[in-house]
């Protein structure tokens, strides 16, 4: 192996534990008691919602005002009328999204040790070039990242073979020098594979770590 590349959410990022807390203290903020149900509905509503972003029939901002179109009703408060209204209402929520970023405690030792067999890292998500990178900076991996492709700057998400290509090209590294670890058995593990990578699957569920993982391949 020649380089690594990681998804971001739920692999490096734990995006699952820091939009939960989000929902949690933005809806008390609204006056309403934040239930299991509630916080499963808002995780429904974002993957619909994302998956039309991807799909090229919502833009960026039109996901999340489709996500607050959806999830207000539920909590018996009126959607805002326009765009501008619905967009500075989103940021409510983003406001406590971000003070939520954290990342999974095995991800920067197996990004040192990734680095320490002179691998190349990139990471390959489907989101916003700039949130992305934003999320990156704030859990401290930035630095020990050295290719950062998303979606939107690639014009392909994953599974799309291009995805996979592209992000070894920006690497330097050919598909068949190329580990790539993620949470989605799917776009991280069988679109990588087809793309001719090698791909492992981080099971958080079954106990397995980032470290054991880079390990296993290196």
């Amino acid at each position: 192996m020649k380089a690594v590349v990681f998804d971001l959410d739920d692999t490096l990022f734990d995006h699952t534990t820091s939009a939960t807390n989000a929902v949690r203290s933005w809806v008390t903020e609204l006056g309403v008691t934040p239930t299991d149900e509630l916080i499963a509905q808002w995780f429904e509503i974002e993957r619909r919602s994302f998956d039309a972003w991807l799909a090229g029939t919502l833009t960026h901002q039109g996901q999340r005002r489709a996500r607050l179109r959806e999830f207000l009703p539920l909590l018996g408060q009126p959607v805002p009328a326009t765009d501008g209204e619905q967009d500075e209402t989103f940021e409510f929520f983003l406001g406590w999204y971000r003070r939520n970023w954290a990342a999974f405690a095995d991800a920067r030792p197996a990004l040192e040790v990734a680095q320490s067999n002179g691998w190349r890292i990139g990471v390959l998500t489907n989101g916003s070039t700039l949130q992305q990178n934003a999320k990156l900076e704030q859990i401290g991996l930035a630095e020990l990242v050295d290719v950062v492709c998303t979606s939107q700057s690639l014009g392909y998400s994953k599974p799309a073979v291009q995805a996979y290509h592209l992000t070894c090209e920006a690497l330097g590294v050919d598909p068949s020098e190329t580990l790539m670890i993620g949470d989605n058995l799917d776009l991280d593990v069988l679109g990588a594979r087809a793309a001719g990578l090698t791909a492992e699957h981080l099971d958080r569920a079954a106990g397995i770590t980032l470290g054991e993982l880079i390990r296993r391949t290196g």
